[in-house]
């Protein structure tokens, strides 16, 4: 008896969780419209952030980029989800049917993601895999994706600049890659490829791992994508295929960047310590940076202070 109350409680609450989630899509459906309904153009992509599921405002951000170019084939490819309750394609995949393949290192995070509604109400395969430079287009066509699609979205903690230079298997319209803040936005940088690569081994305090913004600005222009901006939050690049960027003005790193407010660094124990720039920079300082422009590695320390701008 108190096993099936238990029980009945549980699809109760899960009943209400679900919507929740239907009443989020419904607010994000009026922000939409809303943005999309202003009469004078943004100044920028940051103009057009919402929030649904997405960890900062880049819902809002694809719903401006999928309306201003043609997206014959609405598919996505989204790595590094944990277990997909914030991700950059959730909304797209519940609020413009699109269809699309997710993948995670988590076993855990798969798991939940295939007993989660959105798995038998889209169509979405979600997939177990530790993502390297070795893998990543493998993995992709084996799960039945090729070819042009409309947006990949790649954020992995430390390799995305790596696997994403070697990706041919797919060519996706919009590229949305995290980048690494801390590195500024002088120079064109980013840590050494390991296969193995996880972002708290290779330092305690989370913050070391990544591209600078200028260097997945000069990796876009070789694949022939302009970055069209970044987020607020100043973690996530936007990027847009030379043939089909249309009417949308291109930006630079240096105009785009914006100094990130959000503090993730940890002390030896795993406890927060919300350092600001200059004092993570100094905690990483002596660990190794490949500079893309003259090949040669240099330490994290040799970089100036990331500054502010816009």
């Amino acid at each position: 008896m108190i096993i099936r109350r238990i029980q009945r409680r549980l699809a109760q609450l899960s009943e209400l969780l679900r919507r929740v989630q239907e009443l989020q899509e419904s607010v994000g459906r009026v922000e939409m419209r809303q943005l999309m309904e202003r009469s004078h153009p943004a100044a920028s992509l940051r103009d057009y952030e919402f929030r649904v599921y997405s960890q900062f405002g880049e819902d809002g951000i694809i719903q401006y980029l999928i309306r201003s170019i043609p997206i014959p084939t609405p598919v996505f490819v989204e790595f590094g989800v944990q277990d997909y309750k914030e991700s950059n394609t959730r909304f797209l995949l519940l609020n413009n049917n699109w269809t699309g393949l997710v993948m995670d290192s988590s076993a855990t995070g798969v798991s939940a993601i295939r007993n989660d509604y959105p798995y038998y109400r889209h169509t979405l395969r979600a997939v177990q895999a530790f993502i390297d430079r070795e893998n990543i287009n493998d993995l992709i066509t084996a799960n039945g994706v090729s070819g042009d699609i409309g947006l990949l979205s790649i954020d992995i903690d430390g390799n995305d600049y790596w696997v994403w230079e070697v990706l041919d298997a797919i060519s996706p319209r919009i590229v949305i890659c995290e980048y690494d803040n801390l590195l500024g936005c002088e120079r064109a940088v980013v840590s050494p490829y390991d296969r193995t690569f996880e972002k708290l081994k290779a330092h305690y305090s989370f913050l070391y791992g990544g591209a600078s913004l200028p260097a997945l600005e000069r990796l876009a222009r070789k694949k022939g994508y302009v970055l069209v901006g970044s987020n607020s939050a100043g973690n996530n690049a936007f990027f847009v295929r030379n043939d089909v960027l249309g009417s949308i003005p291109p930006v630079t790193a240096r105009e785009t960047y914006v100094r990130a407010l959000y503090r993730f660094s940890r002390d030896q124990r795993g406890k927060m310590t919300f350092l600001g720039s200059e004092e993570g920079l100094t905690l990483i300082a002596d660990l190794p940076l490949v500079d893309l422009e003259t090949g040669s590695t240099i330490r994290a320390g040799d970089l100036a202070p990331a500054g502010v701008h816009h």
